[in-house]
């Protein structure tokens, strides 16, 4: 049973003045020694965040009291240590960022894709008639994905919508989308329906949640998450590596980023080359005057901002006038 607990959440749901919510919700979770990552969007909360199992308690208590994020489902890992350093929580135009010129084009609280629990999902994900895909960027699909899912090319998720020209050989087939904690497939699977896909599904919960509720069968490798743990394991069923180094092709499960600050670049690298290269991807990087000291994690704490309301509501301003 580990010392403490890491919650990963979102909820899709209107906040007034969200940029103060940001500043508030940050002295919150500092009030309760919290350590994590947050974003605040006019559209909802998505978050990490990581602290002891009375504060992890609290912390969800008072999310479930305020009525706009009552619907909220928390997923609980117990860790030995926590998951962050630092607390962040800001103040961003979308919790995940889509891509789309007016991400007020889809809606996740108005049109997603069928939800389908993790059991439900174990039993569709094989049948003739389906398409497993996978909506998270490289660095992340590259460490672990479901047998035989399909996988896009892309760095980030804003990429997606121009992705979806490429799946239009699957239109007629069941589309059952994933990712990490179910986020990403709230826009992903809306905006395949507004694109003419009629039978799109989700996994609830994501992979995170299937990992706890159906034993992570038939997910191959490790799934890649948003904290100083990297990458976790999910399948107790039927484990496996699919990744390998960048620099010498062993198998590993490894993900860092390059110890070189100007690259940062994720990728999975053996503690063989991590040690020799020093954490960076290639001998140019390691030459970087700003190299990073290498101490065989391959994370590196960014230096918290403070939320700058004001400079967030002229902003906004200035582009509603636009």
């Amino acid at each position: 049973m580990g010392k403490y607990n890491t919650l990963l959440y979102y909820c899709y749901s209107p906040i007034e003045d969200a940029a103060q919510f940001a500043v508030d919700h940050l002295n919150f979770c500092k009030s309760l020694d919290l350590v994590g990552r947050i974003i605040v969007a006019d559209e909802g909360l998505n978050g990490t965040v990581s602290g002891s199992p009375e504060s992890c308690k609290a912390y969800m208590e008072a999310v479930h009291a305020d009525a706009r994020f009552a619907k909220t489902e928390f997923k609980i890992d117990e860790v030995e240590e926590l998951s962050f350093i630092k607390m962040h929580c800001r103040y961003k135009p979308e919790i995940v960022h889509s891509g789309l010129r007016n991400p007020k084009d889809i809606d996740p609280n108005r049109q997603t894709g069928v939800h389908l629990e993790p059991q439900d999902f174990m039993q569709m994900k094989d049948q003739d008639d389906v398409v497993v895909l996978d909506v998270r960027s490289n660095y992340e699909h590259s460490v672990g994905r479901f047998k035989n899912a399909v996988t896009l090319d892309m760095e980030n998720f804003r990429e997606f919508p121009e992705k979806i020209k490429e799946l239009q050989q699957y239109k007629g087939k069941k589309i059952l989308t994933y990712c990490t904690g179910g986020i990403k497939c709230e826009k992903a699977s809306a905006l395949l329906l507004k694109e003419g896909f009629e039978d799109v599904y989700q996994l609830h919960g994501g992979i995170i949640k299937y990992g706890k509720e159906a034993g992570g069968k038939d997910f191959d490798g490790q799934c890649y998450v948003f904290d100083n743990r990297v990458t976790v394991d999910v399948n107790s069923v039927n484990p496996s590596v699919v990744s390998t180094c960048r620099n010498c092709g062993t198998t590993t499960s490894k993900m860092i980023n390059c110890a070189n600050p100007d690259c940062n670049e994720h990728f999975t690298q053996c503690d063989a080359c991590g040690e020799q290269l020093e954490g960076c991807c290639s001998p140019v990087c390691m030459t970087h005057p700003r190299k990073r000291e290498y101490d065989g994690t391959g994370y590196y704490v960014k230096v918290p901002q403070p939320v700058n309301a004001d400079k967030i509501s002229k902003r906004k301003h200035k582009q509603f006038v636009k």
